[in-house]
């Protein structure tokens, strides 16, 4: 009986130790489940056809840093657009500014103020844009050097460690193709307020040619244009054709913080504006409307379906979704 019993102990206390263990196991599975739940992948990409999201201009400092800190990180402020980014197979935007360990010098400051346009983004912000698959930006813009030559460096250094493609980088890496599923997407940046304006037109069309027979598709991202204005400038038109004459397959502008027109050209489309996407401005219906362009290119054929996407800046920071016509045409 005493040998009985102390059978019977020992198997209480093994059933206790797998019971104990169990426990644990479903509290890290819970625990990894939860880490997890932030990490969102890209979709699978089709048999048939590539997609890409073309956002405007995106800037993480100032009054977005205010609502994200407030809300428990970044990914507040993408939270009513997850599922749209990531049903894509690249997003690709302006990056509005450096990525850098400085502290904010615009947050708080009022509108005016010197400080207020001189932007930095944590490092934070790379997971956040991997994560929601935006991929691909362009530093070609005004405000990238808001922290000099180091903070631009710091720029790409957290971009490459987190596996996101850019191109426009001053004096450095003015273009960049992509490898879709085997469809090459070349994409060139063009600054109109870096240096000489007549130099950056010749560099950008050099460098059309020059990445041409490696791409598939080009698209330049053109950083131009007024603030504000609701129309391109005939400067701008001028170029955008001369691109296309030189070899691009669309257009992308930005900079203005509106939605311009939309102009079709010898069969290929030029967007001289797709306002914000993710921005801190508020005091006008104009610059709280952004346009996304999604593109779905067929694998074989190389031809383009456009769709657009109109996005709409809340007053807690976050970019959300709305209907109706946001865009029209060029005249």
């Amino acid at each position: 009986m005493r040998f009985c019993s102390h059978n019977l102990q020992i198997i209480i206390l093994a059933i206790t130790a797998v019971a104990a263990t169990t426990a644990v196991c479903f509290l890290a599975a819970s625990f990894f489940i939860k880490e997890s739940s932030f990490i969102f992948k890209s979709k699978i990409n089709n048999d048939n056809y590539v997609q890409i999201l073309f956002v405007g201009d995106l800037m993480f400092d100032r009054g977005i840093r205010h609502y994200a800190d407030k809300n428990s990180g970044n990914e507040f402020i993408f939270e009513k657009i997850r599922n749209t980014l990531i049903n894509n197979d690249l997003v690709v935007a302006n990056l509005e500014g450096p990525i850098t360990n400085n502290k904010s010098i615009s947050v708080g400051t009022a509108p005016g103020a010197k400080n207020n346009y001189f932007f930095t983004f944590d490092p934070s912000l790379t997971r956040t844009l991997f994560n929601h698959n935006i991929r691909m930006v362009s530093l070609g813009n005004n405000h990238i050097l808001n922290f000099g030559d180091k903070g631009l460096l710091s720029t790409e250094k957290y971009l490459s460690q987190a596996n996101i493609g850019y191109f426009g980088s001053p004096e450095g890496q003015r273009s960049a193709i992509k490898d879709l599923d085997g469809l090459k997407i070349g994409f060139v940046s063009y600054n109109e307020f870096y240096g000489d304006v007549e130099a950056e037109r010749t560099a950008a069309l050099s460098e059309v040619k020059k990445i041409k027979t490696d791409s598939d598709i080009i698209v330049i991202f053109c950083h131009w244009g007024v603030e504000y204005s609701k129309q391109a400038t005939q400067a701008q038109k001028d170029l955008a054709h001369k691109f296309i004459d030189e070899g691009a397959d669309l257009i992308i502008g930005s900079h203005p913080h509106v939605i311009e027109p939309i102009e079709e050209y010898s069969g290929k489309k030029i967007y001289y504006s797709l306002g914000n996407f993710v921005f801190d401005q508020y005091f006008d219906e104009n610059v709280r409307k952004g346009l996304g362009v999604e593109l779905k290119i067929n694998k074989k054929t190389k031809d383009i379906e456009f769709s657009e996407i109109n996005f709409y800046l809340d007053n807690n920071g976050q970019t959300i979704l709305i209907g109706g016509q946001a865009i029209e045409k060029a005249n």
